[in-house]
């Protein structure tokens, strides 16, 4: 059993950046990932890690602006977002994946450990 937990979220304008966290209760051994889900919207995969921290997915709509990361002797994930813009707003999750599956899909399904979310802001 794994619990994660996101901080980092607030409140910027268009263009600006924040570092989200994700603290886990102990190392996952396997793929951790960042979701976005937007009032009305189906919750959607932004960035992906591989255990060992060395493969990395991000989606087109963030490819260039965010930065997924972690550190192991911390067990922590970091999403580093830069140039933000208005629709980046959402609730931000933090998951992984169980240690046998591979290889992961950014799909909600695919991921067994779900953090709370932290609630990002982007005002124009």
């Amino acid at each position: 059993q794994v619990q994660l937990a996101e901080s980092g979220g607030g409140s910027v304008q268009a263009g600006g950046s924040l570092r989200l966290s994700c603290a886990a209760s102990a190392y996952t051994y396997s793929t951790m990932g960042w979701f976005r889900q937007a009032p009305g919207k189906e919750r959607e995969g932004v960035a992906r890690i591989s255990a060992g921290g060395s493969t990395t997915y991000y989606a087109d709509s963030v490819k260039g602006r965010f930065t997924i990361s972690r550190d192991n002797a911390k067990n922590t994930m970091y999403l580093q977002m830069s140039s933000l813009k208005p629709e980046d707003t959402a609730m931000y999750y933090c998951a992984a994946c169980d240690s046998r599956l591979w290889p992961p899909r950014m799909v909600v399904s695919d991921y067994k450990y779900w953090g709370q979310g932290t609630q990002v802001i982007v005002s124009s």
